[in-house]
């Protein structure tokens, strides 16, 4: 499979879900804008894919990146965005949803588990996405991430480093 059969519609990403379910996979979700892939995102999506069978990532779009980032992002487009996070070999499937919350996103994975990643914890989380989780009968995990490795991070010494 190429990661661009990773990429997934809704009606292949419920398709994808009901087909999981049915094999007895636990399915892992995480979301998350994925910007400028860099280490702290592999690590994570790796440590993600360990808590389960399977994991479905879901990629913000351009327009809610710029609503939750500014005006100045997403760098990458959303397809390049996807497709990057597709290439990993912990990823099984990508999503991209337009809203600026996960929650339809998650509505339609229901995820036996939901991860994010360090730069929250349980209470600082989307805590509409936690509460309907957990009435999925989901779990939420937050895993640490990289010290020191962010998207924001690479900006700034790039643009400082800028002539």
């Amino acid at each position: 499979m190429g990661f661009r059969d990773k990429l997934l519609d809704e009606n292949q990403l419920v398709e994808w879900c009901r087909q999981k379910r049915a094999e007895g996979k636990k399915i892992v979700a995480t979301n998350g804008c994925f910007d400028i892939l860099h280490i702290g995102h592999a690590t994570y999506l790796e440590a993600a894919k360990a808590q389960g069978d399977v994991l479905i990532v879901g990629v913000n779009g351009d327009d809610s990146v710029r609503a939750i980032k500014g005006p100045s992002r997403p760098i990458n487009n959303e397809i390049n965005r996807a497709c990057l996070v597709a290439a990993l070999e912990s990823v099984d499937a990508v999503y991209i949803f337009k809203e600026t919350d996960a929650l339809r996103f998650l509505s339609i994975v229901k995820p036996d588990i939901y991860v994010k990643g360090g730069d929250y914890n349980i209470d600082t989380i989307n805590q509409p996405e936690r509460r309907l989780v957990e009435q999925l009968g989901g779990k939420v995990l937050v895993l640490s991430g990289v010290p020191g490795v962010s998207t924001t991070e690479i900006l700034k010494k790039m643009s400082s480093k800028a002539p």
